[in-house]
C-alpha cells in the first residue's frame, strides 16, 4: 500500500445486503413489519425515515445485535444473525458521534484496530493509518486529541479510522448529524467519492435530504416499520406521495402548526 497513491483500492470483494420478509416484535409492539429490499454490491444506498420509523433497528439487525422476529437478513451469502459473519465479513461502522477514544491521538485511534489484530508490523500500520488519514485530509491532525477537533473533523477521523480496518461493507448512522450545511456537504462528499479509493458497499441512515438525494445510487423510505418506497433519487425528487413529500419537502405553516394537529390526534 503506498500512501502516495490515492486510488489504491483498500478493499477487496464488495458484498451486498439482502433484507427478506424481515419483522420485529418487542413485547408484542411489531417495529419492523415485512421489510424487504436489496442493497447491490457497491452501491450508495440510503435508507431514511422520521424518527422513530424503525431506521436504527433495521440497522442493528444488519450488524447483528438484533435477531429477526421472522424473516431474514444477510450480508453477502450469510446471515446477518449468525456470530460467525463478523469474521467473514469486513464491515465497519461509522456512529453518529464519531465514538472516538478520548484518551488516544487520531493516529492511534486509527492505528488501535490494526495494532490489536496484529495486521502487520508497526511501518506497515503506519503506512495503511496515514493513507487513510491522506484520503480524509487529515494528515496534519495525526497528532492531535479528539478534544482538539471540530464536530466535523471527528466525523472525517471516524470515517478514516473505518477504512483502516479496509471494510467491505460501511455502515453510517445519522453521519452529517449534528453538522453546518457546509460541513454537512463535504461529509457527503466524503461518502460519495470513497469509490475512487476502496471497493466497498455504504449504506447510509440518515435525516439529511440533500446527502440522500445527492450521492446516494438508490434511497428507500421507511415509515411506521413499513418500506414506503425504493428508487433512484429522481424518483423522490418530483414525488407525488404524499406522506414522502411531506417528509422530505415539509412546509412550515404557522397558522396550523404541527404540534397543535399531535395535540389533537391524542384527545
Amino acid at each position: 500500500m503506498s500512501a502516495a497513491n490515492t486510488t489504491t483500492p483498500l478493499a477487496g470483494k464488495t458484498v451486498g445486503i439482502s433484507i427478506s420478509h424481515l419483522t420485529k416484535q418487542f413485547n408484542n409492539v411489531t417495529v419492523l413489519h415485512d421489510v424487504s429490499f436489496d442493497v447491490h454490491p457497491g452501491e450508495i444506498f440510503c435508507l431514511m425515515g422520521p424518527s422513530g420509523s424503525g431506521k436504527t433497528v433495521l440497522l442493528k439487525h444488519i450488524v447483528g445485535l438484533e435477531t429477526p422476529t421472522s424473516g431474514s437478513v444477510r450480508i453477502g451469502e450469510y446471515d446477518a444473525a449468525d456470530p460467525e459473519t463478523r469474521a467473514k465479513v469486513h464491515l465497519a461502522f461509522v456512529f453518529q458521534a464519531g465514538a472516538l477514544f478520548n484518551s488516544l491521538s487520531v493516529y492511534d485511534n486509527l492505528a488501535l484496530y490494526p495494532r490489536e489484530h496484529r495486521l502487520g508490523s508497526e511501518v506497515s500500520i503506519r503506512e495503511r493509518v496515514m493513507y487513510a488519514l491522506q484520503i480524509l485530509s487529515l494528515e496534519k491532525a495525526a497528532g492531535k486529541m479528539p478534544s482538539e477537533l471540530s464536530g466535523g473533523m471527528k466525523k472525517r477521523v471516524a470515517i478514516a479510522r473505518a477504512l483502516v480496518m479496509e471494510p467491505q461493507l460501511f455502515l453510517y448512522d445519522e453521519p452529517t448529524a449534528e453538522l453546518d450545511p457546509v460541513m454537512g456537504a463535504t461529509i457527503s462528499e466524503i461518502i460519495g467519492t470513497l469509490r475512487e479509493h476502496t471497493a466497498v458497499t455504504s449504506l447510509v441512515v440518515t435525516h439529511d435530504r440533500s446527502l440522500a438525494l445527492s450521492i446516494a445510487d438508490r434511497v428507500a423510505i421507511i415509515m411506521d416499520g413499513r418500506i414506503r418506497a425504493v428508487g433512484v433519487p429522481d424518483d423522490f425528487k418530483h414525488t407525488t406521495d404524499p406522506a414522502i413529500a411531506n417528509f422530505l419537502n415539509p412546509v412550515v405553516d404557522i397558522k396550523n402548526p404541527r404540534f397543535k394537529q399531535l395535540e389533537n390526534a391524542n384527545e
